[in-house]
């Protein structure tokens, strides 16, 4: 197996995916014409609804943002409004997050947008650390009700030596740490205690 399969299996230009709404997300409908519901915030309850002036309360959860656009639509429609143009846009995901964690400036659990992937979760967590083993990359996913972890070479998605990982939510990414880099650090910080010369030789690996 070449690659990393998405959740459910997914491969190649399939693992694109449609994000799901989930409860407490915060989301921005937009119908034009309606003053009432121009740009309006809402967010999602704890059961996956949202309330809406005319439209009422709608069930929005699981859906995709476009899935939720025909939803709100239907029942504007069923509220005797005629040909409405809405518009949905995430504003804030609290629902569908990644971790990120090992040798990361701030580790930690960061909201996951569509097209998030491996360079942009390092990204979000601030950066790889000076001990960071960028070669030890690892992604944990769970692939269809089966726990899988694959290894990147992280130096080598920022050279453009292969593609950049699309991440799903649940996933866990986790930098790997260079005990190498590590212990010269350590050294040096020693050194005034030497009378000679610090010759080191790291590992290219490290």
């Amino acid at each position: 197996m070449s690659e990393l399969p998405g959740p459910q299996g997914q491969t190649g230009a399939d693992q694109n995916y449609d994000y799901k709404v989930g409860p407490f997300d915060k989301l921005i409908v937009d119908v034009m014409g309606i003053e009432d519901l121009a740009d309006r915030r809402v967010t999602v309850d704890g059961s996956g609804n949202i309330s809406l002036p005319i439209a009422g309360v709608v069930q929005v959860s699981g859906l995709s943002l476009g899935e939720a656009t025909n939803r709100i639509t239907e029942q504007l429609r069923a509220g005797y409004v005629r040909n409405p143009r809405v518009a949905v846009n995430l504003e804030q995901s609290v629902s569908n997050f990644v971790t990120v964690d090992g040798e990361v400036a701030q580790p930690g659990n960061y909201p996951i947008l569509p097209g998030m992937t491996l360079m942009r979760a390092v990204a979000a967590a601030r950066g790889a650390t000076e001990f960071a083993r960028l070669r030890e990359v690892v992604i944990h996913r769970e692939v269809n009700g089966r726990q899988m972890i694959a290894l990147y070479d992280l130096a080598a998605v920022r050279r453009g030596a292969y593609a950049d990982p699309v991440l799903y939510p649940n996933d866990i990414v986790v930098v790997g740490d260079s005990p190498g880099r590590r212990l010269f650090q350590q050294i040096v910080s020693v050194s005034p205690l030497f009378v000679s010369p610090l010759v080191a030789v790291l590992d290219n690996n490290n």
